[in-house]
C-alpha cells in the first residue's frame, strides 16, 4: 500500500489550497480514505473522511471551509481547503484502513502566515 501526498505549501490566513492524495496497492473504491494533521507539539488529529460511496465526515473546526472529495477512477482523494487560518498549519497526512491496518502517506506541510 503507498500513499502519495501532494499539494502542501506556504498561504496566507484567509488563502486556499489543494492537497491530494494518490494511493496504489489497495482496492480504492472500497475503502474509506481519510485526512489527518499533526501541528508541532499536538497529536495527530482527524480533519475529514470519505466513505466509498461518498459520504463525508468533517471535525468541527473545518466544517464550511474544507471540503473532502474522491476520484475512484483515479485513486485520488483531495482535500480543498479555503479560507484558511493559522491553526490549520500543520503536517497533513492521507490515510485509509485496510484489514484493520492503518497506512499513512509522508505528509505534507502546510503553513497559513496571519
Amino acid at each position: 500500500v503507498q500513499l502519495v501526498e501532494s499539494g502542501g505549501g506556504l498561504v496566507q490566513a484567509g488563502g486556499s489550497l489543494r492537497l491530494s492524495c494518490a494511493a496504489s496497492g489497495i482496492i480504492f473504491s472500497l475503502n474509506v480514505m481519510g485526512w489527518y494533521r499533526q501541528a508541532p507539539g499536538n497529536q495527530r488529529e482527524l480533519v475529514a473522511t470519505i466513505s466509498r460511496g461518498g459520504k463525508t465526515n468533517y471535525r468541527d473546526s473545518v466544517k464550511g471551509r474544507f471540503t473532502i472529495s474522491r476520484d475512484n477512477a483515479k485513486n485520488t482523494v483531495d482535500l480543498q481547503m479555503n479560507s484558511l487560518k493559522p491553526e490549520d498549519t500543520a503536517v497533513y497526512y492521507c490515510n485509509t484502513v485496510q484489514f484493520g491496518v492503518h497506512y499513512w502517506g509522508q505528509g505534507t506541510q502546510v503553513t497559513v502566515s496571519s
